[in-house]
């Protein structure tokens, strides 16, 4: 089954990778390596929530935007190669627009983590991962992440 195939399996979509918001591209590819710049949790443009994760946004929404994020990275990834020629995620790292005293970074990260094993399994999608409460995000985002992926 294609990765488009078990996304639609799963009710989701590949999302056409969003604009850059700045001096950068979407994603590079070297080598069987592809990096994605940061992804926030835009869909059709405009973010999915916005604010911070322990007040605006609460930690369930949060991760819900990280899988937002995850599809966006796998959207930036199609830049410059087929999601169907991914042989396993290397790489997340996760940011988290919390309140003062937020800890639980790794678990809104989780929403991007989870969708990534679901799609290529434990062997190929258990991943590296940094997860970090930062002040602020572009756009008052609530969550970015960034991927690496190997290809076949």
């Amino acid at each position: 089954m294609s990765i488009r195939e078990k996304l639609q399996s799963m009710g989701l979509e590949l999302p056409v990778a969003p604009l850059p918001v700045a001096a950068y591209v979407p994603a590079v590819r070297t080598g069987n390596l592809v990096f994605t710049a940061g992804q926030l949790p835009l869909i059709d443009g405009k973010l999915g929530a916005e604010g911070k994760v322990g007040g605006a946004v609460s930690p369930e929404q949060a991760k819900e935007m990280a899988q937002v994020c995850a599809l966006n990275c796998l959207g930036a990834v199609e830049t410059v190669a087929s999601v169907d020629d991914i042989k396993r995620i290397v790489r997340v790292v996760g940011y988290v627009n919390g309140v003062p005293g937020f800890i639980a970074a790794p678990g809104v990260v989780n929403g991007a983590s989870e969708l990534f094993i679901a799609l290529f399994g434990d062997a190929n999608g258990k991943h590296a991962r940094s997860a970090f409460g930062v002040a602020e995000l572009p756009l008052n985002a609530p969550v970015e992440i960034e991927l690496t992926v190997e290809l076949k």
